[in-house]
């Protein structure tokens, strides 16, 4: 991963693949590829990766977007199944539900890679890919912390909000918790204050990694908790959020006048997001490569065919 500020710095996080069983399906034939959603642009490039690795080692692909609708998911993945599929690569929307559909596929000797996202509760994975999103957000805490720095020096404290992603996605928890890791101490010592007090996933989780939702959410936490008080920044952990987040603030006057933009942390580099960095919005994002992800499902597959 990288994570990129206006001063364009660049940090490398690790991707990593934890094998169950030894091996893949031994012959070339149908991978299926399933995607949550094509309303995220890293979704996308993660889906045409995954199409172009397999096209190259000679596989032909199925891929399919849910639109983040858990029933359509389950049953594009069935459509998989009943077509042949010998591999099905799953980001999964939720990654508690899909341990019957899971089942069918190994009953049929498929292969199953959990893609970026924990599927959870089925004993019929073979392989989990991931990023190391524990690590991104450490990266996006260290980047809010500098960003603090950097526009807001020498004031008593930092006045910041916290913000999650979807808690049926364990990738959230990962980034959350990261992101804690640096922001915790600060908070303990004072030096960073939570002016809402809201702290825990279970109080900044976002379902489906939801803007909208963020946007609302921010809109009452400006109203309840900052009328004279400054807002310095918000721990975003994902670039759609992010800009509800910003949409917010906005609307009440940051960024003009006497009210300082917060620092926004972000992840993914969506092109909206990096030309709102560019204009001084979000402060920073964490650029994932998605064809690392499906190199490295390849590579393990070479090695153990």
């Amino acid at each position: 991963m990288r994570i990129f500020r206006r001063a364009l710095l660049a940090i490398t996080a690790s991707v990593s693949l934890a094998s169950f069983t030894p091996a893949f399906a031994q012959d070339k034939s149908l991978v299926g590829i399933s995607m949550p959603t094509k309303s995220s642009a890293r979704w996308i490039g993660d889906g045409n990766s995954m199409v172009e690795q397999c096209t190259a080692a000679g596989y032909e692909t199925d891929r399919q977007y849910a639109e983040d609708d858990i029933p359509n998911q389950l049953a594009q993945i069935e459509s998989m199944i009943t077509k042949g599929a010998k591999v099905l690569v799953i980001a999964a929307i939720d990654g508690t539900t899909l341990s019957n559909v899971l089942d069918n596929a190994a009953a049929a000797g498929i292969k199953v890679i959990a893609h970026d996202r924990l599927i959870r509760d089925s004993g019929s994975v073979d392989y989990y890919a991931i990023f190391d999103n524990f690590k991104v957000g450490v990266q996006q805490a260290e980047s809010l912390v500098a960003g603090l720095n950097e526009r807001f020096p020498g004031v008593n404290h930092w006045n910041i909000e916290l913000f999650g992603g979807s808690p049926d996605d364990n990738n959230a928890f990962f980034l959350y918790n990261g992101a804690m890791s640096v922001l915790d101490p600060m908070i303990a010592l004072g030096d960073i204050v939570v002016g809402s007090g809201q702290v825990g996933m279970d109080d900044v989780g976002t379902l489906r990694w939801d803007g909208a939702v963020v946007q609302s959410r921010m809109d009452t936490l400006l109203s309840a908790n900052y009328g004279d008080t400054p807002l310095h920044g918000a721990l975003s952990p994902y670039d759609g959020l992010s800009i509800g987040i910003l949409s917010s603030v906005k609307g009440v006057g940051y960024g003009s006048g006497d009210l300082i933009m917060p620092i926004v942390t972000g992840q993914d580099a969506e092109v909206p997001s990096v030309k709102s960095m560019i204009a001084g919005e979000p402060y920073s994002t964490v650029f994932k490569d998605a064809r690392t992800l499906a190199a490295v499902i390849f590579d393990v597959y070479n090695k153990n065919k």
